[in-house]
């Protein structure tokens, strides 16, 4: 009867202890889930930026076909007379460059050649891929190159001046008046062969220079290089264009030069050919 008492009295304290325990278990659960769905929470919207949508342009135009007319070309070209029609169509058809990857970098080149001077030129085209869409998009890896470039080439990023008030003028020194002639004498002949009036000197050649493009792709700048003079050798001028149009750089280089000594290639008709050229391009690349 004492042994019976005894189990009573013990068995309702192992229920009591049983259910606390699993109280206890089901708070912890409870807690851990809470828990864990915040971390998952945390996880799923952790603040992080979308990537960035990848550039305007998969793919490269074929360097020497680049939508560009062949009257073009063979205005920017000269070929000599002694080349055979097979021979001119080869010059016009240019050469391209050898190229690893078909849908990153591409080029072509022409040489044209005549007994007065000889003519180069070459078309690049780049796309650039940011590797990290997260932190910069295609464009803004493409316009990075396009500002190391700028700068490469010396020239200021388009954008307001550091110091925009112009600096005082300075005052020209007074002019001292001309001579009056005096006046002619009637009795006295003319000298034979002698001009009546003075001849007016050549002008100079106009240089335009190196500079920023407006009104070319997204950014575009010139480059207008001339080789130093030589008594015995022309100088040949090379005018470089560079210009981007959303993840694509392309570069054009335009060389004269030459044969006769002390001739130099005109900055204005060179530059202009260049543009033309660079012009088409942008527009094929936007169709």
């Amino acid at each position: 009867m004492q042994r019976k008492a005894v189990r009573r009295r013990v068995l309702p304290g192992i229920a009591m202890l049983t259910a606390l325990a699993a109280g206890a278990a089901g708070l912890t659960g409870c807690t851990g889930g809470s828990g864990g769905g915040s971390t998952s929470d945390s996880k799923a919207g952790g603040g992080s930026a979308a990537p960035a949508q990848p550039g305007k342009y998969r793919s490269l135009p074929a360097p020497c076909k680049a939508g560009v007319d062949s009257k073009k070309i063979k205005g920017m070209l000269p070929a000599g007379d002694s080349l055979t029609p097979e021979q001119r169509d080869q010059m016009y058809a240019g050469v391209a460059d050898t190229s690893y990857d078909g849908d990153r970098h591409v080029g072509c080149r022409w040489t044209g050649q005549s007994p007065e001077e000889t003519r180069l030129l070459s078309v690049g085209f780049e796309r650039v891929v940011s590797y990290d869409r997260t932190t910069s998009s295609d464009d803004d890896k493409a316009k990075q190159v396009y500002v190391r470039r700028l700068t490469d080439a010396k020239l200021p990023f388009p954008g307001p001046t550091a110091n925009p008030t112009p600096a005082a003028p300075t005052p020209a020194a007074p002019t001292p008046a001309a001579p009056t002639p005096a006046a002619p004498n009637p009795s006295v002949p003319a000298a034979p062969g002698a001009p009546a009036s003075p001849a007016a000197s050549p002008s100079a050649p106009v240089e335009l220079g190196s500079r920023v493009l407006e009104d070319l792709g997204s950014d575009a700048f010139l480059e207008d290089k001339l080789s130093p003079a030589g008594a015995s050798a022309a100088q040949s001028r090379t005018v470089r264009i560079v210009f981007r149009t959303s993840n694509v750089i392309v570069t054009i280089e335009y060389s004269v030069q030459p044969a006769l000594p002390g001739t130099v290639p005109p900055s204005t008709e060179t530059q202009d050919r260049a543009q033309q050229l660079a012009q088409a391009l942008a527009e094929r690349l936007t169709e």
